[in-house]
């Protein structure tokens, strides 16, 4: 296993993340492509995490303000997922996070996937909201 990053919305890496997010968010969940490709693409650090060089999960970083950077996109193919890939590669971006002086990630996470999220810290604030159609619940965790 190994885990990329990029900024460049030119490069392999990048290109990788799109096709994941594509599988899973437009094929799978019916999100609009419009949707998903959005304006943050070219501020955003993009993670691919490979197995044998096949890219399986993806996620991207959006700084904000006060030391808080947003994770987004988080996405796994089918076919790897309950390999506890998403965690591995959600750890690497935390420490990643923490080396860059971050002190909190927020994220909107699909609700069916707050169990997921709550395992590795995270912590429900606010109340339930729909994005693409999609009920979401705002989580965050210091680090």
């Amino acid at each position: 296993m190994i885990i990329k990053y990029t900024r460049d919305t030119m490069s392999q890496i990048y290109l990788d993340a799109l096709r994941i997010r594509n599988e899973v968010f437009v094929h799978e969940q019916n999100v609009p492509l419009e949707l998903e490709i959005d304006e943050y693409e070219a501020l955003t650090l993009h993670f691919v995490l490979y197995e044998e060089n096949k890219a399986l999960a993806t996620l991207r970083l959006l700084p904000l303000e006060d030391g808080q950077i947003k994770l987004q996109r988080m996405a796994v193919i089918k076919e790897a997922r309950q390999k506890h890939l998403g965690q591995k590669l959600m750890t690497f971006a935390e420490n990643f996070c923490k080396e860059q002086q971050f002190t909190s990630i927020t994220l909107g996470g699909q609700e069916s996937a707050i169990p997921f999220y709550e395992k590795l810290g995270y912590h429900v604030e606010g109340e339930r909201f729909m994005d693409a159609g999609i009920p979401h619940f705002t989580l965050t965790k210091k680090l």
